[in-house]
């Protein structure tokens, strides 16, 4: 069916109906925007929740339980999840709303195109008709004038009175007449025909071909529709396999829920290493009442020796009653001493690994420094080696107190390893004699009430200590030499003073502490830092 054949004499309710259809599809664009605003309201407010329930927290708090990483994964999903509504969102604008925005002005800028070809058809053809009758009207006056002058000739022809010269003037009218009324039925014959003419290509050529277009451009606005329909549905169905794996991540995580292992890990996170308290000496202060024959049956728990140490009852007593009441509140150390030993010796391996990434971060800077040195010194076009100096003086700075720490660390971690290793050997021996050897420290080190030890003074270090690794009789022998590459002030016990470029002799590799041990020219000898030399070993100390 065809609008022009069909249609022909429905040109204003096509006007109508196709101004329905831009209309109609406005509407539905409007409804895919709204649809798209509460995606992303959605989203938004999904992203908040998430947001709301997973807040920044640092190293020491991050979730080890099961079920908070369960649930920590889960808001990660709902965060995925909220990201795949931005992408419909998203989708909708682009493909669906902005196409049909697009769309839509360019079917009114179409309809009122063709609009004003089929008005400029109607106006054309209304001109014609107003030619036609205007030549008709003018032929039908032209006629009546005839008759009347052909009236008036007659008239005059059959009266006897007129004369030969009104006679003769009537004639010559009536002639004029007729011959003008014969122009008018010409002329108006004329532009009948050219109406005709004009009517049949308008309604037979113009209008079918006008509403053939507006027919066309209604058609293509439905197919439009109907891609932006599919459009619409197709921008789901796409992220459905997406949120299917955020489902099934929610999922998982749900099963990853071990309860025995949060168990496991509050034992871990709050284990002290301490022994259970052993059971409590009886004390017998009856003994220096004096008994009878019949007394001396009844039997006493007798310590070795005869008598009870006051003292040691006295500090098992007091010696961990926290661990039945309020733990006391221990002051913040910097070896962590006011810790359990178990949890001491875990925060000390933690902070050990932290300061040896660090150290191979600046190791690595380091490196990364001298090479570009070694470009410099190449290549002086590329920049001044020197003004690479200060930056990897820093970095050796760096390194070496990282050392230092990592050092005075692994030292702390070392004499909690031993005594938690010396206290499970000795504690049998104390559970056998129901009384704590003398002298013998907490765990902790900070929380003993030991009464027996607060008049006796801690023992104090030996400060020859490390220099006794230099008292040997006999002196090592070199294994290599060493140039120096930085100077080195010397300033811990134990390090020595060395200029840049001074020639050292090695005879101690370093053991993995960043230290090298050398002698000078003059037999002094002492650590400096391995990184500061450029160590030649002997070939035959390279392979022992």
């Amino acid at each position: 069916m065809s609008w022009g054949t069909d249609l022909w004499d429905q040109f204003e309710n096509l006007d109508k109906h196709t101004q329905w259809g831009i209309d109609f599809l406005e509407r539905y664009a409007k409804f895919v925007k709204e649809r798209l605003e509460i995606e992303q309201v959605y989203a938004k407010q999904l992203r908040s929740l998430v947001k709301k329930y997973c807040p920044k927290r640092s190293k020491e708090d991050e979730p080890r339980f099961t079920s908070c990483l369960s649930f920590y994964s889960i808001l990660n999903e709902l965060n995925d999840y909220a990201g795949q509504r931005e992408v419909v969102a998203e989708e909708m604008g682009h493909k669906v709303y902005g196409e049909l925005m697009r769309y839509s002005q360019d079917l009114k800028a179409e309809r009122k195109h063709h609009l004003q070809e089929g008005r400029k058809a109607q106006q054309y053809l209304d001109q014609c008709w107003k030619h036609m009758d205007n030549s008709k009207k003018k032929f039908e006056r032209e006629c009546k004038e005839a008759e009347k002058s052909q009236m008036m000739y007659e008239r005059l022809d059959n009266d006897i009175n007129a004369t030969k010269s009104e006679v003769e003037k009537a004639k010559s009218q009536l002639y004029l007449r007729q011959h003008m009324a014969e122009e008018s039925k010409n002329e108006y014959a004329a532009q009948l025909q050219n109406f005709n003419g004009e009517q049949w290509k308008h309604f037979n050529v113009a209008i079918p071909q006008i509403f053939k277009n507006l027919q066309d451009m209604d058609e293509r606005r439905t197919v439009k529709l109907g891609e932006t329909y599919r459009s619409f549905a197709e921008v789901e169905r796409r992220v459905i396999p997406i949120v299917s794996k955020c489902l099934e991540g929610m999922v998982t995580a749900a099963k990853n829920v071990d309860e025995r292992k949060d168990s496991a890990i509050v034992v871990e996170s709050f284990k002290s290493g301490f022994e259970p308290p052993v059971d409590f000496p009886f004390e017998d202060f009856s003994q220096n009442i004096q008994r009878t024959g019949s007394d001396s049956t009844i039997g006493t728990p007798k310590t070795e020796g005869g008598k009870p140490d006051p003292k040691t009852a006295i500090s098992r007593t007091k010696n961990k009653l926290w661990l039945f009441g309020k733990k006391p509140k221990a002051p913040t150390l910097e070896d962590l001493s006011h810790l359990p030993p178990e949890q001491r010796r875990k925060k000390l391996q933690q902070r050990i690994d932290e300061l040896n990434k660090e150290l191979q971060k600046e190791m690595d800077q380091r490196d990364a420094l001298n090479k570009m040195k070694d470009v410099y010194e190449k290549n002086p076009q590329m920049g001044d080696p020197g003004s690479l100096q200060p930056k990897i003086s820093e970095t050796i700075c760096n390194m070496e107190k990282l050392r230092s720490e990592i050092h005075k660390n692994e030292s702390w971690l070392a004499e909690v390893e031993g005594k938690h290793g010396s206290r499970s050997e000795r504690r049998p021996s104390a559970d056998v004699n129901h009384h704590a050897p003398q002298g013998r420290e907490s765990p902790e080190g900070s929380y003993t009430d030991d009464h027996s030890q607060e008049h006796r003074s801690p023992p104090q270090p030996d400060p020859h200590e490390f220099d006794d690794e230099f008292d040997d009789d006999d002196p090592l022998p070199a294994i290599g030499h060493c140039k120096a590459l930085y100077s080195f002030d010397g300033t811990n016990e134990g390090t020595l003073v060395m200029n840049e470029n001074e020639v050292l002799y090695v005879i101690e590799e370093d053991k993995g502490d960043g230290w090298t041990r050398v002698r000078k020219q003059n037999g002094v000898e002492g650590y400096v830092p391995t990184s500061y030399v450029e160590i030649t070993l002997e070939k035959n100390s390279k392979g022992s």
